[in-house]
């Protein structure tokens, strides 16, 4: 077990914005559940082309005035300079004071990104309208976007986004604590000193979990991948199995320096409290 009680951290909770009012109901159990946790804050994702703009701003507000932090994902595909202009002073005159400031997405079919073609724009402008307000996080890929020309490529868009004016970065989900350590060591080397949190995908769900993955690029190890395969319909092994996997990765990440975990709940709350409670969070 890893005791980190005498280091400071920065640990959150991921979730996204529900489309229906039993949904809505099912987070709010989750939220009060994780919140017992005493994380630094919750984030909520935001559909490209602001698909779910408004149960992002829906769930960030009932997460504020419930006295907790929030942090709002931010996409700027299909967007203009007004419309960002206009969120974040919503967020602002609500004392929200954390964005997650991302590209997004690119729709299948959009020929027209917007006015803001990458994430690095929109950390500048958000900085140039409101200065040092908003703790700005933004993303890192540690075995590089799928969309990227390159890994040379991937490392320099990074760069960018972080000497824009972001305050700290969060990872997409990864299971090799390698590729994690390498992506800090190559960044550091270009001055960036950011705080880069790692990004924890709990395995509840098989299918889901290779889905997810097949999109955003995250490499599932073949040996993990086969394992979880055999179980087929044994629910309870994959749980197992994954509990054990993902306890070890924030062991290991915690162990090697990461300054914090950043959990994509996927809106559920128990098998987070296991591991959480496996770390002596």
């Amino acid at each position: 077990m890893v005791n980190i009680m005498t280091t400071q951290r920065t640990l959150s909770f991921e979730f996204f914005p529900p489309k229906t009012a039993e949904g809505a109901e099912k987070l709010r159990a989750t939220r009060q559940q994780l919140a017992a946790l005493r994380p630094d804050y919750f984030s909520v994702t935001f559909g490209a082309g602001g698909t779910t703009q408004d149960g992002t701003l829906s769930a960030v507000l009932e997460i504020q005035q419930a006295g907790l932090q929030a942090a709002p994902h931010l996409s700027c595909i299909g967007s203009t300079r007004g419309k960002i202009g206009e969120l974040l002073q919503t967020y602002r005159d609500n004392g929200i004071k954390r964005i997650v400031a991302l590209r997004g997405d690119i729709p299948s079919g959009m020929v027209e990104v917007g006015e803001f073609r990458y994430a690095n724009e929109l950390v500048e402008f958000i900085r140039a309208e409101h200065g040092d307000w908003f703790h700005i996080e933004v993303a890192a890929y540690p075995e590089y976007h799928p969309q990227a020309a390159s890994a040379h490529a991937d490392i320099a868009n990074f760069v960018r986004k972080a000497k824009a004016g972001a305050d700290a970065a969060i990872t997409q989900y990864f299971f090799n604590p390698d590729a994690y350590f390498a992506f800090v060591d190559e960044v550091r080397k270009q001055g960036v000193e950011i705080p880069i949190v790692p990004g924890i995908m709990p395995i509840n769900n098989f299918t889901q979990l290779a889905r997810f993955s097949d999109a955003c690029g995250a490499e599932i190890p073949r040996w993990l991948r086969l394992k979880l395969e055999s179980f087929g319909d044994d629910s309870a092994s994959v749980k197992a199995l994954g509990l054990d996997v993902v306890t070890a990765l924030c062991e290991k990440l915690l162990a090697g320096g990461a300054p914090g975990l950043h959990f994509y709940t996927l809106n559920t709350a128990a098998t987070v409290r296991t591991i959480w409670q496996r770390l002596g969070l």
